[in-house]
């Protein structure tokens, strides 16, 4: 009965002179990343699009007419224009197999925490959104403050560290004109919106934040801005800055009054307090001999019908990733709560992509800072996307892209 409305259905389409496309997603793919910015588009544009989770590396099925195929050319991005019989085989298989088809409604409305100070490093997701051509607007401290939050679906941060120990880039940078210039800056805005110290604001703009979720915002965070905002949220009671940092000593007592209830995705950690170490605590894992070979991890495979948005967010043409690090590279799985779920691995103790749920909202975090750059340092040049256009690194945070635009049921994680 099933198939027959099917066919029913694309015979009218077909009457009415809209076609059946298809944008794969499996490793024939000419251009992977384009392929999520010509989804965006054409729901911008009013089409109806399905998402074939577990289909063909995730692809999509759009029906349009011909201006659909003029957009999916002009992009380059590898197609195919089906017919009655093909959506029929397609719509038997995803019944059939481990897969399901998800209506993509409405696009959603992105920010990007970025500060007004220029960084001499690259923010991956940005870089991402311009390649995929997916418009989004640029926030910060100012605009959280003054409730803009709530005028998008979906936020991202990257490097940003909410602890307000500007990045611990003191011991190796405190001496650069940019560092005590961007230091000078974020401490007039502090004191402008009357906090005491850049660390007091920043936990305010944590609990914005955290805020913003429980109400139903979408959070995708990579590199240190993971684990520094959990830091902050459990710190809002104490001082574990050094004086170097905020010119107040550290709270001798700080250990006991760590409050992890607060935190998204981490519990139990242990905080490291001193300036001249570049790490923020034991939720990063120990990075050893970095240079001397590059590890990958895994995505686990979900099942679509169960698991919609897990499957959503490890849609790939490949289960297993080159791993690439970051300020916060991946996350000690002792320090995951266990309400979170690991969406990938580099082992039995050592997680590097996350997912969970806070109030009516959601988070993943994605550890490392540029998925084709694997040891990223500072003043390095941004990566060029178009050598990468099927990165399957660049495919996680594009998925959590379209992710608030999938239409909304009951979700099963």
């Amino acid at each position: 009965m099933k198939i027959k409305f099917i066919i029913l259905m694309f015979s009218i389409l077909i009457v009415i002179n809209a076609k059946p496309y298809l944008i794969y997603m499996d490793n024939v793919q000419n251009d992977h990343l384009k392929a999520y910015g010509v989804v965006y588009t054409l729901v911008e544009k009013g089409f109806e699009i399905s998402w074939l989770l577990n289909y063909r590396g995730g692809s999509f099925l759009i029906e349009g007419d011909n201006s659909v195929k003029d957009i999916i050319m002009k992009s380059k991005v590898s197609f195919d224009e089906l017919s009655i019989e093909d959506v029929v085989k397609i719509e038997s298989i995803l019944e059939e197999s481990n897969c399901s088809k998800e209506s993509i409604s409405v696009p959603s409305k992105i920010a990007v925490y970025t500060p007004d100070t220029s960084n001499p490093w690259d923010d991956a997701v940005t870089m991402a959104l311009e390649y995929a051509e997916i418009p989004y607007d640029k926030v910060y401290d100012d605009e959280i403050l003054a409730g803009k939050l709530a005028d998008y679906d979906w936020l991202h941060l990257h490097h940003e560290d909410f602890t307000g120990q500007m990045g611990k880039f003191y011991a190796s940078y405190g001496t650069a004109d940019w560092y005590k210039e961007k230091y000078k800056i974020e401490k007039a805005r502090a004191f402008k919106y009357g906090f005491k110290s850049v660390p007091e604001l920043k936990k305010n703009i944590a609990l914005i934040i955290r805020d913003y979720v429980e109400k139903g915002g979408f959070l995708f965070a990579m590199c240190a801005s993971t684990d520094t905002l959990d830091i902050a949220l459990a710190t809002l009671n104490t001082d574990i800055c050094a004086p170097e940092i905020d010119e107040t000593p550290i709270d001798p007592d700080y250990k006991e009054k760590l409050d992890f209830k607060t935190c998204f995705a981490f519990e139990n950690f242990e905080i490291i307090t001193n300036p001249y170490i570049y790490e923020f605590s034991n939720i990063d894992i120990e990075v050893k001999n970095a240079y001397s070979s590059i590890k990958t991890f895994r995505l686990f495979e979900f099942a679509a019908k169960f698991d919609r948005t897990a499957a959503i967010l490890t849609q790939n043409h490949t289960r297993i990733i080159k791993d690439f690090l970051g300020q916060t590279t991946a996350f000690n799985k002792k320090t995951v709560k266990s309400d979170v779920l690991v969406l990938g691995f580099l082992n039995d103790n050592q997680v590097k992509y996350i997912h969970g749920i806070r109030g009516k909202g959601t988070f993943t975090f994605l550890g490392g800072h540029d998925p084709e750059d694997y040891a990223h340092l500072v003043g390095e040049k941004e990566t060029k996307l178009e050598l990468h256009k099927n990165s399957p690194g660049y495919r996680l945070i594009l998925n959590n892209i379209l992710f608030p635009s999938v239409k909304k049921n009951k979700l099963k994680t």
